[in-house]
């Protein structure tokens, strides 16, 4: 089983592995989504430009553990709860992994594992980091699809993985 890398980046490499082609990504411990919801019922939600399909998105709060250096060694928990507040301004009093699974079981090694939060509260302005500009949403859980339906309409991209996060959320595991 021998793997072949075909170019390598900062952040990721290409390689080939047993005929397949396919992303890894360097230094990575798990990425995470973060299901969080207010004491009045609002999903939090973030925006952001993406380069690669150049398109606002409307997404999860997410990330990954272990990419950088100052987050070496980090759990998926420590992720999940520095990506909320660095991303929305929201704090959390406990993360539950919900579920685990590849994100693109075909074209990458990469899991994610979605978390719902316990208690959240806004402590900051949240916005992401310095790479990043985020819009944050809070949404009402119970108008999140006719919202999500508008931003379509309106040309957003919204990440699939929101309609996998409502289904843990509303109808459990």
């Amino acid at each position: 089983m021998s793997v072949k890398v075909l170019y390598q980046g900062k952040f990721q490499r290409f390689v080939r592995e047993e005929g397949w082609e396919f992303l890894e990504r360097l230094h990575e411990g798990g990425i995470v989504a973060v299901l969080a919801v207010t004491a009045d019922q609002k999903i939090v939600l973030v925006e952001q430009f993406r380069i690669p399909v150049r398109k606002n998105v409307i997404e999860l709060p997410a990330g990954v553990s272990n990419d950088v250096p100052e987050h070496s060694n980090e759990t998926l928990v420590q992720a999940a709860h520095r990506e909320l507040l660095e991303e929305t301004g929201y704090q959390a009093e406990g993360m539950i992994p919900v579920l685990t699974g590849p994100v693109a079981a075909a074209s990458s090694r990469e899991l994610m594992t979605f978390f719902k939060t316990t208690r959240v509260r806004k402590v900051a302005a949240g916005g992401g980091d310095e790479q990043e500009k985020i819009t944050v949403h809070e949404i009402p859980l119970d108008g999140i699809r006719g919202w999500l339906a508008k931003k379509r309409e309106e040309g957003f991209y919204v990440d699939p993985k929101i309609y996998i996060g409502l289904f843990l959320l509303m109808d459990g595991k």
